[in-house]
């Protein structure tokens, strides 16, 4: 039985639902499932985790650990790996997951994969799945190591409630710091907004907002439907909107329940970012706009006048 090593993903204190898609998935392949928690005061996490599906928790818990820092947090992945005996070890998709797997596959002598969207264990071994080339092809990749090390693209894998676990936690003593690199300091994103990456709903903005007025307007519908707000790269190219709301290849990747493109053409590298979502609704008054090609539901029509008419039909529902 192949041995998966799920790396929880915590946010200020709260387990990110990746870690239970993550976990439905091992389970889903057959495969014996472990997490592994690295934080400051996350032991209250191990209900959780065991809700989730882990059989086995591997905690870090230490002060030392309250700041995300590479290398000692892949020193605590690859303990745990070490003392399960893993087989594969799975991060979700975040920066701090990107910055972790190499150094965690460098120790491990492991295959290292990056994106994947799907594993498979079959007669002809381990092969993962995984989008290349702008999502212009898709990528059945077979790993010739005894290890995979792989960070998973958000939104792949999908939550079995069914899954359940067993507690058996296992306490990891803090590893040695970082001498090379020391985090002082974390300075977050304080405008209180929701996360792009957290957000159930994603309402992005595009060229056809035109201007930051048209931007407004398309903000107040993302507050209706309290939602994470996004942009295109042609909105932070031209200076309306900032890096850290980009959608795309070169941005964030997100797969919320609903992706709502208001003003977007659909160029490739804006759907490498969104391709995960489970419905998008597209807004543009260019009925050969790209983004309809993806869309599920689609309005051709200038967002000036479509909008308002949407925030209006939204308040008599929620009335």
């Amino acid at each position: 039985m192949a041995k998966v090593l799920v790396v929880a993903e915590i946010k200020q204190g709260v387990l990110k639902s990746s870690t239970a898609e993550l976990l439905s998935k091992a389970k889903s392949i057959g495969a014996e499932a472990a997490v592994v928690a690295i934080g400051s005061g996350i032991e209250g996490l191990v209900p959780e985790l065991v809700k989730a599906g882990s059989d086995t928790q591997y905690i870090a818990d230490d002060q030392s650990l309250e700041l995300f820092s590479a290398g000692p947090y892949a020193a605590c992945v690859v303990e745990a790996a070490g003392q399960f005996g893993a087989d594969q070890v799975w991060f979700g998709f975040s920066e701090s997951s990107k910055a972790t797997a190499p150094r965690v596959a460098a120790q491990l002598d492991a295959a290292c994969a990056s994106e994947i969207t799907d594993v498979t264990l079959g007669d002809d071994g381990l092969q993962v799945v995984r989008p290349a080339i702008t999502n212009k092809v898709i990528q059945r990749v077979k790993i010739n190591t005894d290890k995979l090390v792989a960070v998973v693209r958000a939104g792949a894998f999908e939550i079995d409630e069914s899954v359940s676990g067993s507690q058996n936690v296992v306490k990891l003593d803090a590893p040695a710091p970082d001498l090379k690199a020391v985090i002082k300091e974390l300075v977050s994103d304080a405008s209180g907004e929701i996360d792009l990456a957290d957000a159930d709903v994603v309402v992005s903005v595009g060229r056809g907002a035109r201007n930051e007025e048209g931007i407004a307007l398309v903000k107040e519908l993302a507050d209706d439907l309290n939602a994470g707000f996004g942009s295109s790269r042609a909105m932070v190219d031209a200076g309306f909107m900032p890096h850290s709301k980009q959608v795309g290849q070169t941005g964030k990747i997100v797969a919320p329940n609903l992706y709502i493109a208001v003003g977007i053409s659909g160029a490739i590298q804006h759907l490498a970012g969104m391709s995960g979502s489970k419905v998008v609704l597209a807004i543009n008054k260019d009925p050969e706009a790209p983004i309809f090609n993806i869309a599920d539901y689609g309005i051709v029509g200038d967002l000036f006048e479509v909008v308002p008419i949407l925030r209006e039909e939204l308040k008599k529902v929620k009335a």
